[in-house]
């Protein structure tokens, strides 16, 4: 082989050999790229004794951090995440396949589930959409989604829809870093208190319209559509599948001993409870009087369409009585009362004027035209 050859391959590695003989600083190394988050990340942060650190950090970076550090978890937040995101997401924090295929799909009921280490909690979310005036194709609330994962170091929230945005509830729950220094399940209890309230907010917008709806079905001069109450108590009922079921999983987290929330925050998750059974009361007597109201506005149609029944019999019974007295006379009999009488036409149709008269004010006095 040729010397020089070995030598020029070799010689790339004098300089930096050299340098470090004679104490010379070696040359400066490129730095790895810094990972940024996909964009079905809303934030990511991690939290030590309560406090947020600064910066956000890549989602592997920032748990891999937690892990070192005492006392520490991250919270990652995704807005509908894709299957690939989702899928890294769940190597990363070690998600089961069935965790993050129920990720991937909106509309799931409320629930608590335990995958292994991870708990899994589901929430529906509400938002008041608002409107001019009730129609029948009205959209008056907005549902959604949200799913928890609760491990030892992390708590992952992935939301589905546009109601419930968890950016107010990561913005109060850092104000309380006592409250947050327990750990991943006081993320828990926040976004349960933040989707209870909402559902307070949405039943004082219902309560609103459904004010609206009985004064127009009891007003004098127009009834609602029954179409428009109709449409509302389909939007309650949504609005009742979305809050009613949630009460059986926060019941269970409020007495899970093993496994749930620490007992720092047990009372908290009371409280959040009491919430919750008052918009379910709401909720329930809302369905109740939107069923009246739909009642009462069945009972005045069937009021209506029986006045116009009344209305058409009178006028029917007025008519009948012309068409009588004309037929009569319009017979060919050859002897017939005052068929020679000069003034016989006109005695006939006196007749059926006073006739007709007659029956219009005994029709208008008892009501019926």
């Amino acid at each position: 082989m040729d010397r020089s050859a070995v030598r020029t391959r070799r010689s790339p590695r004098l300089p930096g050999l050299l340098g470090r003989l004679l104490g010379r600083p070696a040359e400066a190394t490129t730095p790895a790229p810094r990972r940024s988050n996909p964009d079905a990340v809303v934030d990511c942060a991690v939290y030590v004794n309560g406090r947020r650190e600064p910066g956000r950090p890549h989602y592997a970076d920032a748990y891999a951090r937690s892990r070192r550090t005492r006392r520490s978890f991250v919270w990652l937040g995704l807005h509908e995440p894709n299957a690939a995101v989702l899928a890294a997401v769940g190597r990363t924090f070690g998600l089961d396949e069935l965790s993050v295929a129920q990720a991937l799909a909106d509309g799931h009921r409320p629930t608590v589930q335990r995958h292994g280490d991870v708990t899994l909690l589901v929430l529906r979310t509400a938002g008041y959409v608002e409107h001019d005036e009730l129609t029948d194709t009205s959209e008056v609330i907005d549902t959604g989604d949200v799913m928890v994962f609760l491990g030892d170091r992390f708590v992952i929230t992935v939301r589905h829809g546009a109601a419930g945005a968890l950016a107010p509830v990561r913005e109060e729950i850092q104000r309380r870093p006592g409250v947050l220094a327990e750990g991943p399940w006081a993320v828990a209890y926040a976004v349960c208190a933040r989707m209870v309230e909402l559902y307070l907010e949405v039943s004082g917008h219902l309560e609103r319209d459904l004010e609206r709806v009985e004064e127009s079905v009891f007003a004098r001069d127009r009834g609602a559509d029954i179409q428009h109450i109709y449409q509302l108590k389909r939007e309650v009922v949504e609005f009742k599948r979305a809050v009613l079921p949630l009460q059986a999983p926060l019941r269970a987290l409020v007495e899970q001993r093993d496994g749930g929330p620490p007992p720092a925050l047990q009372r908290w998750f009371v409280d959040v409870e009491g919430h919750l059974t008052r918009a379910v009361d709401r909720i329930g007597g809302y369905d109740d009087l939107l069923n009246s109201i739909l009642q009462s506005r069945l009972a005045q149609l069937a009021v209506e369409q029986n006045n116009d029944m009344r209305k058409i019999a009178s006028w029917a019974a007025i008519a009948a009585t012309q068409t009588a007295v004309a037929g009569v006379y319009g017979m060919n009999f050859a002897h017939m009362p005052e068929l020679g009488w000069r003034y016989g036409y006109p005695a006939a149709l006196l007749l059926m004027a006073l006739a007709g008269i007659t029956l219009y004010r005994l029709f208008r006095r008892s009501g019926w035209l």
